[in-house]
């Protein structure tokens, strides 16, 4: 049987879970939203690697990522612009994005994904 590990954990949900060489993370989304998308994106990626830390892994060991956008006509091109920044060259995950009415108005991306540990 695997040992699961939790991190950043409260009632509801915990903000990254290890189990069989696998760091799974919830859906990540911005602190601050009177800020675009790209600047929203930067915020989600920025948890997501400090996440990945947490729980022994970085964004190079990522294995799956499902980007949800509350406008995916408007903000398809520029998230990907921070996201193609921040990922490294060779490290591309398997990847959905799909349009999705989203937790609080203000949210415009919710990144999840799914690493493996190191």
């Amino acid at each position: 049987m695997s040992t699961i590990e939790r991190f950043a954990t409260n009632t509801r949900m915990s903000g990254a879970v290890t189990c069989g060489g696998q760091v799974f993370l919830s859906g990540q989304v911005p602190s601050d939203l009177d800020v675009p998308v790209t600047e929203q994106t930067r915020q989600v990626l920025d948890k997501i690697d400090a996440l990945l830390a947490q729980a022994g892994s970085d964004r190079s060991h990522l294995l799956t990522a499902q980007i949800w956008l509350k406008d995916i006509g408007r903000d398809f091109a520029a998230m990907n612009s921070v996201w193609e920044a921040w990922l490294p060259e060779g490290c591309a995950p398997a990847r959905a994005t799909v349009q999705a009415e989203l937790a609080r108005p203000g949210v415009l991306v919710e990144i999840m994904v799914v690493a493996e540990s190191v």
